[in-house]
């Protein structure tokens, strides 16, 4: 029965609470929920021994989804005292268990560490453990107190709430606020993270844009090979000779490019020379 409705098994350390509404829910399923009020409260119109199979058919369920240690107390009790008993083991409505839930709940500071999402399930328990002993609390009271929970980094957020809004502020509306803030934070993480992957893979050098950069450029930076002089070519020099000849690269970014000159002498003999560019 535990497992078809996925229901987890009440140990004492888990939250008794949420089981209890899940447990209710099955046995409305099951059509056999006034039994849990006991035989007294069923119909009079019923008969002893459909009144024995209602009792019996809500205790069935009741049964399988309790731990070993917490069966122990209440194997012997049929279904309402059962749960009575339960209740009273696990959600006791004393003043200290009380006066302990509303410390929780008052000191509540969400942190750095956890996600949003993490931390507002665990103020919601602490609201849940509240009103399963019967402790109201006004709707905006939550909202108040959980705004007053946030971490400093987002501390903007509480004034963007309680003063760009008419009206009374609800508790529906912060967490909402909150979830969305968080997704909306989380999408942009990850489109930053493909961005800087993208910028990684493109690279720095070998670019179209590169080597249309280093075309514009003056000719400062370019060395004439007839007199050794900047700022000009060979074929510009006012020393140059006219059977001279000259292949000359302008400036590759991609290795192997080759640059080659050749001349010839007052003797008529004509000299190479050739340099390998990086």
């Amino acid at each position: 029965m535990g497992s078809k409705w996925d229901i987890k098994k009440v140990t004492g350390s888990n939250h008794f609470g949420l089981w209890k509404v899940k447990m209710q829910a099955v046995l409305i399923q099951q059509k056999c929920e006034k039994a849990l009020k006991g035989e007294g409260a069923l119909p009079v119109t019923m008969t002893q021994a459909e009144k024995t199979e209602m009792v019996d058919k809500a205790r069935s369920p009741i049964v399988l989804c309790l731990g070993d240690k917490v069966l122990r107390d209440v194997a012997k009790e049929p279904t309402a005292a059962s749960r009575s008993k339960l209740e009273s083991l696990y959600m006791t409505k004393s003043l200290a268990h009380r006066q302990f839930l509303k410390q929780q709940l008052y000191s509540f500071k969400m942190v750095e560490s956890k996600t949003v999402m993490e931390q507002l399930t665990e103020f919601n328990k602490i609201l849940d453990d509240l009103e399963n002993i019967e402790v109201q609390l006004e709707d905006e009271d939550k909202a108040i107190l959980l705004l007053c929970a946030l971490p400093r980094s987002i501390e903007s957020f509480k004034d963007t709430i309680l003063y760009g809004k008419e009206g009374i502020v609800t508790l529906e509306e912060v967490q909402t606020a909150l979830r969305t803030k968080e997704l909306t934070k989380s999408k942009d993480l990850r489109a930053d993270e493909n961005s800087e992957g993208l910028g990684v893979s493109r690279g720095n050098g070998g670019g179209r844009g590169n080597r249309e950069i280093s075309k514009s450029g003056n000719k400062d930076k370019y060395k004439c090979f007839k007199c050794h002089k900047f700022g000009h070519f060979k074929r510009d020099c006012s020393e140059d000779n006219e059977n001279s000849a000259q292949v000359v690269s302008e400036e590759y970014e991609d290795a192997g490019a080759l640059v080659v000159s050749c001349w010839e002498d007052d003797e008529g003999e004509v000299s190479h020379r050739g340099i390998d560019a990086l």
